[in-house]
């Protein structure tokens, strides 16, 4: 075995060699390319498991394949060799590794790290995971000081701070492009400042309110969807790097210099914890879901509003897509996308919460499989929101025609129940005499406003002439000036409000 593996290194030293040179590299033009890269990748499974001093047997080929995560966990080279050089420069200044060694493996790091990203490393799945990949190269290119990059940690803790540092990574890219959607309804708010729409409850029209109004709804929705991202991170915020395999270390090591050096607030306290917690990537997951509602509702909504039955708005033909048999189509599929991928955001929440639910302490490798949904979230999540936002700006709010049916539905009469109310009639019983008068309207095929004032005495004397101002749905928009109602000054003052906090976010 000791003489197999001495080979295995020779022709492993060999190629390496070989791929370097000025003729290899013009060899990839050309087919012959292919057999050294299957030799090598050959040698590069034969290479013996960098944990493997306490066994006997090889690794079962489809156990092998079985537990291998390198496929999802690759995604996190940048983080993990961030983390290395950050720990090798906390073990040098502690006089754990020499100056010397830290120099060779920063550098070593740097030149894996310019392989991934240029697409010239080849991951094993014998080395089953990112990090040994990576360390395994490392000591390939720098020897003996490649071996002690591991000091003073396990992969326990370092997985931990690579997906910490992923998430901090990825949530506010996340954040930024809701940003950008705010800054698209507030767009679409001012343009359509004097649009008036019915709300709807129970998809029952209600009452009279300015589209601007309804825009800002999800204004606010995706504020704490910004909000959350903030707690989210401000939660995770603690280094794991240290803890080890969860009880710590023996060796003098600073856990707050590297804390530091990666951006994080501080250590965390626990070293249990710090290794089997994944709660951050619950709180992750659950973000996203919850901005996926939020998106979903919107698309709700808007679909149904772009259908012929309700022709409130017309989507661009950019965001629409035709049938392959009916001509006449254009269907909304994008927001029905959106809409469809809320489920796959769910089902990534339930599968980290019941991953987690029955683990005892510390770790257990199956905390491996919160990596597939906490990508998929992400990766989903920025996909909605992205497209999303173009597809709400090239929508058009059909005004001629959504002012020819304002008169439907009886959008004033909470207005002729609030009039009666402020002339001294109770409001129960005002809310009866507006149900009478409904009912009458519908029996006779008339609407609220084409009503004269000598049938709605009928129904109280308190009545006078100046009804008509309460049943008109410009006035009856204009009065709601309650703090958060559709009045157009209020609205108009909230936009201006909404400048002031997106002046402030650093997008």
């Amino acid at each position: 075995m000791k003489i197999f593996n001495l080979l295995t290194q020779l022709g492993l030293s060999i190629l390496i060699k070989i791929v370097k040179t000025p003729l290899f590299l013009h060899l990839k033009k050309i087919k012959i390319i292919i057999c050294f890269k299957s030799i090598y990748i050959l040698l590069f499974f034969m290479t013996k498991k960098i944990w493997g001093g306490r066994f006997t047997q090889e690794t079962d080929n489809d156990a092998e394949n079985f537990t291998s995560s390198i496929k999802i966990d690759k995604n996190l080279y940048n983080f993990d060799i961030l983390g290395s050089i950050a720990h090798v420069e906390m073990l040098s200044k502690q006089k754990v590794i020499s100056p010397s060694d830290k120099s060779k493996i920063i550098v070593g790091l740097k030149k894996i790290l310019k392989e991934i990203e240029s697409d010239n490393f080849i991951f094993s799945h014998e080395l089953e995971d990112i990090h040994m990949n990576i360390e395994n190269s490392l000591i390939n290119k720098i020897g003996t000081a490649g071996k002690k990059v591991h000091t003073a940690r396990s992969r326990n803790d370092q997985v931990a701070t690579d997906i910490k540092l992923f998430i901090k990574d990825t949530a506010i890219n996340l954040k930024n492009d809701l940003i950008k959607l705010q800054k698209v309804i507030i767009k679409k708010s001012e343009k359509n400042i004097n649009v008036i729409i019915p709300f709807y409850t129970h998809l029952q029209r209600a009452q009279p309110i300015l589209a601007s109004h309804y825009l800002l709804a999800f204004f606010e929705m995706f504020a704490r969807d910004i909000e959350r991202i903030d707690d989210t991170i401000k939660r995770l915020d603690e280094s794991p790097l240290g803890a080890c395999a969860g009880s710590g270390t023996s060796f003098n090591i600073d856990r707050f210099h590297t804390s530091k050096k990666l951006g994080f607030k501080k250590p965390t306290r626990n070293s249990i914890d710090s290794v089997s917690d994944r709660d951050y990537v619950a709180d992750s997951i659950y973000t996203c879901s919850i901005i996926m509602m939020h998106l979903s509702r919107f698309c709700e909504d808007l679909i149904l509003w772009n259908s012929a039955e309700f022709n409130f708005i017309k989507i661009g033909d950019s965001f629409t897509t035709g049938s392959s048999i009916m001509p006449q189509k254009k269907n909304p599929d994008i927001l029905e996308l959106i809409r469809g991928k809320c489920s796959l955001v769910y089902g990534n929440l339930i599968s980290i919460l019941t991953n987690l639910k029955g683990l005892p302490l510390s770790y257990n490798r199956d905390l491996q499989e919160d990596k597939v949904p906490l990508f998929s979230a992400f990766e989903t999540s920025l996909d909605c929101v992205r497209i999303f936002s173009k597809n709400l700006n090239s929508i058009h709010f059909n005004t001629n025609h959504i002012i020819k049916t304002m008169d439907k539905g009886f959008l004033t009469a909470t207005d002729l129940a609030d009039y009666l109310a402020k002339n001294n009639v109770p409001f129960r019983k005002a809310h009866h005499i507006t149900g009478n008068i409904v009912a009458y309207c519908e029996n006779n095929n008339k609407n609220l406003s084409s009503l004269t004032l000598k049938e709605l005495q009928k129904f109280s004397n308190v009545i006078k002439n100046d009804i008509f101002n309460f049943l008109s749905i410009e006035k009856s928009v204009s009065s709601k000036k309650s703090y958060g109602g559709t009045s157009t000054s209020n609205v108009k003052n909230m936009i201006i409000r909404y400048k002031k906090m997106l002046s402030k976010s650093k997008n």
